[in-house]
């Protein structure tokens, strides 16, 4: 049997790797841990680890590593809490194989953690190219990491490019993905009842037309976040309809971003909107579903929005060079522009299915590769 631990830091960190951990949880061959650290533990930001020990798995330590403050240096700071933490938990939980999901500060941290202390790591989303440090942070991880779970094949030859074995390199789709189905089964009423007792502001009845926005800052220029949140919370207020607006991450900016909301609201703008910190995964893509469209910049407009046909207006350059669906238009900072762009999504409605990132069987992929495989204990640049 392995002993599997995933590292989960935050909020969307769940969402992408909860069909693996159910599937590696029924799994004979595996024996699973989790550990908790960053924004995944902070209660303004929904404490998802409630969520996740919720949802039946053991969540074996919560490491509070997370640095206040929306500036990069608390970014790195938070960095090096993750790499101290990490190493002291892995050195006492010995695992055979460390997961590491996507492109986050924290995930690196838990990367160098695993790394120097010499557990095998298995990285969950390589090889996709996005903007800000992200796109840094998600190419090294793919360096320190053994095994490699990637959404598509454009993803697996980028990770062949970084000099990675084609052995190691597995196109498993999005595990994000997996939980459409399960998703849009679900009654409306129970995400209408999630909405109303988790969220404060005006009511919103999720049967009448709505616009959900999810605006996180951009790191590369998170002096003008305050700024960015302003123009789309404007934009939206022109277009008068109802809004369920979620709080940014925790990402440099963040502090500013989510100011702009408060100011906004305390100048009696954005009468019909509603705010949440959180929802449950399958809660939340529920809710898209009924969206007639998704305003902002989060990567679940790219991901889950495309196999789901809802319409997106992706603002600014988190997103860019992500491979993206029919779906998506994207804007620059600019209220008309944003407005006009959401209106025409609205008029257009639901676009076909994309499979871009998978076909909804990347958890169960993940968990057979990892029951089945030998653990690997070494690597070497392998020559395109």
């Amino acid at each position: 049997m392995k002993h599997v631990c995933v590292a989960i830091t935050a909020r969307p960190s769940y969402s992408r790797v909860r069909s693996a951990l159910t599937a590696m949880q029924a799994d004979p061959g595996i024996r699973l841990s989790v550990v908790c650290s960053g924004s995944a533990l902070l209660d303004r930001y929904g404490r998802v680890v409630d969520n996740i020990r919720a949802d039946g798995f053991d969540v074996v330590e919560e490491l509070y590593t997370f640095v206040e403050g929306g500036e990069l240096v608390n970014m790195a700071a938070t960095t090096a809490n993750t790499i101290s933490g990490t190493a002291q938990t892995l050195t006492r939980l010995k695992p055979d194989y460390v997961v590491s999901i996507a492109d986050r500060y924290e995930t690196i941290g838990t990367a160098i953690a695993a790394s120097y202390c010499g557990f095998p790591l298995v990285h969950v989303q390589g090889g996709e190219v996005t903007g800000n440090i992200d796109e840094r942070v998600r190419h090294a991880v793919t360096k320190l990491s053994d095994l490699h779970m990637v959404a598509n094949e454009e993803a697996a030859r980028r990770v062949r490019q970084l000099g990675e074995h084609p052995d190691t390199i597995h196109v498993t789709g999005c595990p994000s993905l997996d939980i459409v189905d399960d998703a849009m089964a679900g009654p409306l009423s129970e995400v209408q009842q999630a909405v109303d007792t988790q969220g404060v502001g005006a009511h919103v009845d999720l049967s009448e037309p709505f616009i959900v926005l999810l605006q996180h800052p951009e790191t590369d220029s998170h002096g003008a976040s305050y700024e960015r949140m302003c123009i789309t919370l404007h934009a939206l207020d022109s277009i008068g309809l109802p809004v369920l607006v979620f709080w940014p991450n925790v990402d440099a900016g963040s502090d500013a971003t989510s100011k702009a909301i408060r100011v906004v609201r305390e100048n009696g703008l954005m009468t019909r909107a509603r705010y949440n910190k959180n929802l449950d995964g399958r809660i939340f893509l529920r809710l898209l579903k009924e969206a007639c469209c998704l305003l902002g910049n989060s990567s679940v407009g790219v991901r889950e929005c495309s196999l789901m046909g809802v319409p997106v207006v992706n603002i600014g350059d988190r997103q860019i060079g992500r491979a993206r669906g029919a779906n998506v238009r994207d804007t620059v900072w600019d209220q008309e522009v944003i407005a006009t762009a959401v209106r025409e999504q609205i008029t257009h409605g639901r676009y076909p299915a994309d499979y871009l990132y998978g076909d909804g069987g990347a958890g169960a992929r993940i968990a057979r590769i990892l029951s089945a495989g030998p653990v690997l204990t070494s690597k070497r640049f392998q020559d395109a």
